[in-house]
């Protein structure tokens, strides 16, 4: 009796090692081997946040375009808004301003920018549909996070 009682705790040790090693070579293969997403241009680190709610395989093969359809618009109004800024600073450092074209190039500045606004706004609405209820939250969440940064139009103000 205590034989068989001993090698069912023998048995048991190796299932529950067995266990924890399959789940950690899993984490271990998910997170070095799996193909990276396209960098984006939003995010410094090239971090997606619909990379952190949990998207099942046919939901990640959804998202793909989505976002490299997202990603493309978005760096061809940043690379614009680039020349704007480069084309204002030219503008600004002449010896003669010029308030016209200063405030029509504003003006088209703040196309570009509401453009920009329009695209990101799709994309979360996009993005949105593909979602179930909790990863909506989740989502939603984390923007809300990510929005509270040093940089935020929502950043509070420290004391």
């Amino acid at each position: 009796m205590k034989a068989k009682i001993f090698i069912f705790i023998l048995v048991f040790s190796l299932a529950i090692n067995a266990a924890v090693l399959a789940t950690m070579g899993y984490h271990y293969y998910r997170i070095s081997y799996l193909i990276p997403s396209a960098p984006c241009p939003v995010s410094p680190e090239g971090h997606h946040l619909y990379q952190d709610i949990g998207l099942s395989n046919q939901q990640l093969a959804q998202m793909g375009p989505l976002a490299q359809k997202f990603h493309s618009r978005l760096e061809k109004l940043s690379a614009s808004m680039e020349g704007k800024k480069e084309f204002l600073l030219d503008l600004l450092s002449q010896k003669e301003i010029e308030q016209g074209k200063i405030e029509g190039l504003r003006k088209e500045m703040a196309g570009i920018q509401d453009e920009i606004q329009k695209e990101v706004i799709e994309h979360i609405l996009e993005t949105r549909r593909i979602l179930d209820a909790e990863q909506q939250q989740r989502l939603f969440d984390l923007m809300r996070r990510s929005m509270q940064g040093k940089n935020s139009w929502l950043a509070q103000e420290k004391p």
